[in-house]
């Protein structure tokens, strides 16, 4: 069974904020701490800069966005690119169409990503580049 004998990374991930299952959130997003997404998200996930943020998005979450987060833990669908400058992890329903960003990634069999794998080492100056861009767009929706 899931998570006998050996402590999962994800089960000991402290949650802060909740997107339900039934919620449908438009807009970007800033966080601190841990969110865990189990609904939808049509806009950007970005932790705040040098936080020890965690964000998990459940087999029933999705995010249409790009996410800049320094931990990932995916069980659903990311439909844009994704940055960590520490861990990604890809569970077995984890589904990305964009680019993942990664310093350190583990993937079960059956995740999928449609898009390049890049490897970054311990400074990256586009985890920088990114954060400001989001901020000079302002929201990024319309």
């Amino acid at each position: 069974m899931l998570g006998q004998g050996k402590k999962s990374k994800a089960a000991s991930a402290r949650i802060d904020t909740i997107i339900g299952q039934q919620t449908r959130l438009e807009g970007n997003v800033h966080f601190t701490g841990g969110l865990l997404v189990d609904g939808r998200v049509k806009g950007n996930i970005i932790a705040e800069a040098g936080s020890a943020s965690v964000l998990t998005v459940s087999e029933h979450g999705s995010i249409e966005g790009d996410v800049q987060v320094p931990v990932v833990i995916l069980n659903g669908a990311v439909t844009g690119d994704v940055r960590s400058d520490e861990r990604i992890e890809l569970a077995a329903n984890a589904r990305v169409d964009g680019d993942v960003y990664y310093k350190l990634i583990e993937m079960a069999v059956g995740s999928a990503v449609n898009g390049s794998l890049v490897h970054r080492e311990e400074t990256d100056p586009s985890v920088v580049n990114f954060d400001r861009e989001l901020k000079d767009s302002g929201s990024g929706q319309e």
